[in-house]
């Protein structure tokens, strides 16, 4: 075993100089600390919208671009930045008119609210992600913790209620556990300790996208993988089976089962690899950005713009430019009626790999087998549907907590969703079986100051596009009185679930507006309205599709970044990109993020002496 192990890394030490001989290393990015104390937050909407809402126009494409990014959602930004930081010269195009993508917001009728980013997990002090997004917004992104019980799981209706508490701090969510479930301990120790053996091979995952492909397919097929790890055996897992084996305690399955939402898979179809990746990335307790979500993209575009590049919105790319020998070198974007060309050596896509491969690229590009390998593994994600509502009264009247609450009707989330999956759109006004509601006004201690005596609600299920897809051709705000009524019917059901609940809410809504998946394909280019990109299911998490799902394309200098990179949401879509930038720069960028962990670490330890 010791002589094949020392095979493969002889091979991979051989495939990676080979690699990197061949091409110029760009400079680190992360060579030195750059963070500052943050400045005072900036509420003139004027001047936000220098920075969030700069629309694109031919004159204001800087010159001698060195890269192309398609979308402005996390992962496009965060690349773009780590370029910038490396002294490149990057372009954002943003179709929408703000930039952000998931992690924009909106305000309307006085309130303010936010779109994707409800809570982030793994941001305490020093740790990799914090880091990342400290230098990539020069510090000045401040994050507020959340309350110690961070996700309440709502489970029963009325009468038959259960509220069970998740709380922060690695030991804190064990004890609140196993002092909710007495009987169970021995299955929540078992639970928590394959959640941790996941989180420490997490780097693998980063390794076999890193890697060249074709090294990564001969330790693959060869079953060396496996030698080394057993963690990919875990993807295979779905989460049902997994917690069925370890207890019989329905509640407590379904207290296991329920961070699915985060993610958008029923237990039986989700892989226990991605399921543990989430449980992990919230065992340190959860953050909300200061002044909402909007302050993510306004902070990390002036980072954009320092190197000469630029974001622009109302950008809509309608395809990529591809020479006869098959390399990307540019993109072209619609402007009113006539298609503007912008070239650069390399292009990097933040639209989602089926945006990406089925409408972007030229049909004889499309049609390459690597390209159509790479499709079939993958599937659409579940589509959203979100309910924004505008309350009168401040947090401490209305009794709000900085935390978020998932409602689930049964404690069997599989039957639930097979039920509610099958239903027609006539029979979806009162039969919601899952939702997430939360209070982005009780996180942010800058929203008083912001719209003093007023609160906001976000509420959120699963629907699925094809509900909703017969006005798919028909124009936004124009898609006629069945559309809006089935909206309203299913927000109405919503709601008034949500207000059994909070009673204290029932009469104090001044403001609603809602979104379905058709809202979500229009204003952050979901391709079928999904929320989370490609399926994150036991298909997707098949090692060959982990080694396959990378920033590197069958296209010469075409890049994808974001969450079909790594996986969904904030932590996921930065990875993402972490691993695009990696392979543009041709360096390990997490090596390099390492590295200044430890010299801040040196240098605040020489401060206290």
């Amino acid at each position: 075993m010791w002589l094949s192990a020392g095979l493969v890394l002889l091979l991979l030490l051989y495939f990676m100089f080979r690699r990197f001989r061949r091409a110029p290393v760009s400079p680190n990015p992360f060579a030195t600390d750059t963070s500052r104390a943050p400045a005072p937050l900036v509420c003139d909407q004027e001047a936000r919208k220098q920075v969030l809402h700069k629309g694109f126009s031919a004159n204001k494409v800087p010159g001698h671009l060195d890269a192309i990014v398609i979308g402005s959602g996390i992962g496009g930004l965060t690349a773009a930045a780590i370029l910038a930081k490396s002294g490149k010269r990057v372009l954002v195009l943003e179709q929408h008119d703000q930039a952000g993508g998931c992690c924009h917001t909106f305000i309307k009728k006085g309130f303010e609210f936010d779109i994707g980013i409800h809570y982030v997990g793994q941001l305490h002090e020093r740790s990799l992600l914090r880091i990342l997004i400290d230098q990539i917004t020069d510090g000045q992104l401040e994050w507020v913790k959340m309350d110690d019980v961070f996700d309440h799981v709502v489970l029963g209706e009325s009468q038959t209620r259960r509220t069970y508490q998740l709380c922060s701090g690695e030991k804190n969510y064990q004890h609140c556990l196993q002092t909710q479930f007495p009987q169970e301990k021995e299955a929540i120790d078992k639970y928590l300790k394959l959640i941790t053996m996941v989180a420490k091979r997490l780097p693998q995952l980063v390794i076999i996208k890193m890697i060249p492909l074709r090294l990564a397919r001969f330790l693959i097929r060869t079953g060396i993988i496996h030698w080394f790890t057993s963690v990919f055996k875990l993807a295979s897992t779905s989460v049902s089976d997994l917690v069925n084996s370890l207890t019989k305690n329905k509640d407590l399955r379904t207290v296991m089962c329920y961070i699915c939402g985060d993610y958008g898979v029923m237990p039986r179809d989700a892989s226990f690899l991605m399921h543990a990746i989430v449980v992990q990335h919230y065992l340190k307790g959860a953050w909300y950005p200061k002044g909402g979500a909007s302050e993510i993209a306004f902070h990390i575009i002036p980072v954009i713009r320092k190197s000469g590049g630029d974001v622009l919105m109302r950008a809509p790319v309608q395809r990529i430019l591809v020479n006869e020998n098959g390399e990307a070198y540019g993109v072209t974007v619609m402007k009113g009626e006539d298609e503007i060309n912008l070239f650069a050596p390399i292009v990097i896509s933040d639209a989602g790999i089926f945006n990406t491969y089925e409408k972007l690229l030229p049909c004889e590009v499309q049609s390459k087998p690597a390209i159509q390998a790479q499709l079939s593994s993958v599937q659409h994600g579940m589509g959203g549907f979100s309910v924004f509502v505008g309350l009168d009264g401040s947090k401490e009247e209305l009794g709000l907590k900085a935390a978020n609450y998932w409602f689930i009707k049964e404690n069997n989330i599989d039957d639930l969703f097979i039920k509610y999956f099958s239903l027609k759109d006539e029979d979806l006004i009162q039969r919601h079986p899952m939702m997430f509601v939360s209070f982005p006004s009780a996180k942010d201690p800058s929203w008083d100051d912001r719209f003093a005596g007023k609160s906001s609600m976000v509420i959120i299920t699963f629907a699925r596009y094809e509900w909703f897809e017969k006005w798919k051709d028909e124009r936004v705000k124009k898609r006629g009185e069945d559309y809006e009524n089935l909206k309203m019917g299913i927000a109405r059901g919503l709601i008034e679930q949500t207000t059994e609940y909070f009673p204290q809410l029932k009469d104090r809504i001044e403001y609603i507006k809602v979104g379905s998946p058709l809202s979500n394909q229009f204003y952050i280019a979901a391709s079928c309205g999904e929320m989370y990109g490609a399926n994150h299911d036991v298909s997707r998490f098949a090692v060959e599709t982990i080694a396959t799902s990378r920033a590197k394309t069958p296209i010469k200098n075409l890049y994808l970044t974001g969450q079909d990179v790594f996986s969904c949401g904030f932590m996921g879509a930065s990875q993402g990109a972490l691993i695009c930038a990696s392979a543009v720069l041709h360096r390990n960028l997490y090596w390099d993020i390492g590295n200044l962990k430890k010299k801040i670490k040196k240098d605040e330890s020489k401060k206290k002496v």
